[in-house]
């Protein structure tokens, strides 16, 4: 079995961040591993309270799973403070890490603020970078850019900036009344865009989460960036349209693919 490892905060209501990064790997048949950057007091209306573990701390946790189990993927979520970037982008940097999937979470969905500005500019100059494709929303997309969004041109305009400046591939995520859940990837100076259908569906906390740890996933399998985009997006939309609750006890959705593991659409 293939592995990957989580590098992001504790949700505890268990509908994102480490425990909707574990519940997606697994489904997605592959082993999950976790290193946590911080305990949050959340639900899905919104965030109460967040306190961070230690750089030295996060750092054992990752050697930990390093120097055993090593992960053939690495997904980064919540990363509150530049000391814990920092402490991240040289572990990756040791061992020599791949298949790096950053989420940039800044905000969370109920609008709390999830990380520092120091946190964002050192994540720019020192993890991004390392990364094989990140997965910013319209809001993370125009903090990471300093642009304003509001249509689909800009949404390119922004992706193709932050792609250049932080030398990675970037998927832009839509909604946010952009478009009907259209996502762009921008990734060695083209665009591709991964057309999808709004799905009127309340249980969407975690979606990004569950998105991109759904992607590391698949890049842990061998698949290529596209195809691993294109798995993820059909995984996280047959479950939307099953009407499940994908962060609280949405269970196996194993139901949602063939024997080889191949989506049913």
């Amino acid at each position: 079995m293939r592995t990957a490892l989580s590098i992001a905060g504790s949700d505890s209501s268990g509908g994102a961040g480490i425990q909707a990064d574990m519940k997606t790997m697994a489904t997605n048949g592959v082993y999950a591993m976790t290193a946590i950057t911080a305990l949050t007091a959340q639900n899905t209306t919104g965030v109460r309270a967040i306190m961070e573990v230690t750089p030295e701390f996060l750092k054992q946790q990752i050697d930990a799973v390093f120097e055993d189990i090593r992960p053939d993927a690495v997904k980064i979520g919540m990363v509150s403070s530049a000391a814990l970037v920092e402490v991240i982008a040289e572990r990756l940097v040791h061992y020599q890490a791949e298949n790096i999937v950053v989420d940039p979470v800044m905000v969370a969905t109920s609008g709390s603020v999830l990380s520092q500005d120091s946190a964002v500019s050192v994540m720019k100059e020192k993890l991004l970078p390392l990364a094989t494709v990140i997965t910013p929303n319209i809001p993370e997309a125009q903090i990471l850019s300093g642009m304003t969004i509001e249509n689909e041109q800009q949404m390119e305009q922004a992706a193709k900036q932050i792609g250049d400046s932080c030398g990675c591939a970037v998927l832009c995520k839509g909604g946010h009344s952009i478009n009907d859940a259209n996502d762009l990837l921008y990734a060695d100076g083209e665009f591709t865009w991964f057309h999808g259908k709004r799905i009127d569906n309340p249980n969407t906390h975690g979606t990004g989460c569950t998105l991109s740890s759904a992607i590391a996933s698949n890049l842990a399998k061998g698949y290529d960036l596209k195809t691993s985009i294109q798995r993820a997006k059909d995984y996280i939309s047959g479950a939307l349209a099953s009407m499940m609750n994908l962060g609280h006890g949405s269970g196996p959705l194993d139901h949602l693919f063939d024997k080889e593991g191949v989506f049913r659409a």
